[in-house]
């Protein structure tokens, strides 16, 4: 079946449905009447998470999420009501709700997002891959397997959530988009102790696929090692020094600290309002030469893409820099409407009680020409961080603060100790100008991204190589 026959069948044929297609349709006609954008947008999900700790389920949950969203934009202004049934007479109050933004106006209906029958992942829902059952027995196989890898395990905490989500976006033309999408995902944690001191690694990895992609014994031993690598890493870490040094930073998921400290910056919304660090910069050098960053969210299986985004745009391969310069901003629909710019198909949002809004969906940095061993040799006294935990970002200002889970010092070109308590500190678009070697060892993160922006969290992916930086502030925990 197709996605529109399945979300057909979801929202409009069930046998206690009362809504049909062409009552929708009409409704949709009459709310977004004199509007310059809008659509209905309706969504069905289910989604459930299986935790362990120490050898027991701690927790397990199943929902399953119904509505929609309704929308009329008329210039910069947004009507957006939403309901969790889908229903005539819940359709027919939001219609009247949201109609009152065009109220008066002749507006210019934009044109529909363009169709598309690329497939980037697979249709079926892999909350029915295996029996629940099976799920919680691989837990305990996790636990037993990690407590045999090393006797210093003291604890070890592993999750597995999947979730498969069905939508249908209707407009006033009379186009209807639909998506299915698939995601799973499998955590990681262990504690190790040795002499009283105890340290913690964790890993984690998913994407838009079957629960047969992480479940896989290779996969979840793989998990496991990775994990324990890090405790015991940490278990032998001494204080971070503080002070303005070079920067080595890992390929892979480091790439979070450019999603968060750039990556923001170049979505439009921020830059219409003139918020963003990077506002009136196009076409003007913005990083060091060499410095390519694209937000590709057409990436088969990844956990950032999306067939089409929230809005029913197909997603696409967006260069933000190249070379250095600033090309580009992630666009929806409203936003490059009123900035006379292109639809990226970054248009996304949390779930149909949210209006969608420009968000990221895979953002990478393209690799070079270097050799990250070359990048090490080349640091007579700095910090290579392989693995970030959190951070804070100011948009506006760019400045952001990044902790280190994982680092080590550089001394005279060699990695050495490794580190715990670091911090980088720094401002977005500065940090980028600081860029000296950038590797040929490109890499995405293991598929555990998640963005929040205005209160929405949405599944993204993130990338890159090696990159060296001559100067960011570490902060330390060593006297």
């Amino acid at each position: 079946m197709t996605a529109l026959a399945v979300t057909d069948a979801l929202f409009f044929e069930r046998p206690d449905a009362s809504l049909d297609r062409d009552g929708a349709q009409h409704l949709v006609q009459r709310a977004l009447a004199g509007s310059d954008d809008g659509e209905l947008f309706l969504e069905y999900r289910e989604s459930e998470q299986i935790g362990l700790d120490d050898g027991t389920i701690r927790s397990a949950g199943f929902d399953t999420t119904f509505g929609f969203g309704l929308r009329a934009v008329a210039g910069e202004a947004t009507g957006y009501a939403h309901a969790g049934e889908v229903s005539e007479a819940a359709l027919r109050r939001a219609a009247t709700s949201v109609s009152a933004v065009a109220s008066g106006r002749d507006g210019v209906l934009s044109e529909p997002p363009r169709a598309t029958n690329s497939r980037l992942y697979s249709d079926a829902n892999p909350l029915s891959d295996m029996d629940f059952s099976a799920r919680t027995e691989l837990l305990g196989e996790i636990d037993g397997y990690a407590r045999g890898k090393d006797s210093r395990v003291v604890q070890v905490m592993a999750s597995i959530a999947g979730e498969w989500q069905a939508i249908q976006i209707m407009r006033a033309d009379g186009s209807r988009i639909a998506d299915l999408r698939p995601l799973v995902r499998l955590n990681v944690s262990v504690v190790v102790e040795r002499d009283g001191r105890r340290e913690t690694g964790s890993y984690g990895t998913g994407g838009r696929f079957g629960y047969d992609r992480v479940t896989n014994e290779a996969t979840w031993r793989a998990a496991v090692d990775e994990a324990l690598r890090q405790a015991l890493v940490n278990l032998d870490s001494r204080p971070a020094p503080a002070g303005e040094m070079e920067v080595v930073l890992g390929s892979g998921w480091p790439g979070i600290l450019l999603h968060e400290a750039i990556g923001h910056g170049l979505e439009g919304d921020f830059n219409r309002k003139k918020t963003s660090a990077f506002s009136g910069l196009l076409g003007q050098l913005v990083a060091s030469r060499g410095v390519t960053v694209i937000d590709d969210g057409t990436m088969p299986d990844r956990r950032g893409s999306l067939t089409v985004d929230d809005e029913g745009t197909p997603t696409n391969r967006t260069v933000l820099i190249e070379d250095g310069i600033l090309v580009g901003y992630l666009q929806d629909r409203l936003n490059a409407r009123l900035m006379g710019m292109a639809v990226t198909g970054n248009g996304r949002r949390e779930s149909y009680a949210h209006a969608p809004m420009p968000r990221m969906t895979n953002t990478v940095m393209l690799g070079g020409g270097h050799q990250p061993e070359e990048m090490i040799r080349s640091v007579k006294h700095g910090l290579y961080a392989v693995n970030f935990g959190g951070g804070q970002v100011d948009i506006t200002s760019g400045k952001f603060v990044f902790s280190a889970s994982e680092a080590y010092l550089i001394e005279d070109g060699v990695v050495t100790a490794p580190v715990k308590g670091a911090t980088l500190i720094g401002n977005g678009p500065d940090a980028l100008t600081k860029v000296t070697m950038v590797g040929n060892d490109m890499a995405l993160d293991p598929g555990i991204g998640t963005c929040g922006k205005s209160g929405q969290g949405v599944p993204v992916g993130v990338g890159q190589p090696t990159i060296k930086l001559s100067g960011l502030t570490v902060g330390g925990t060593s006297a």
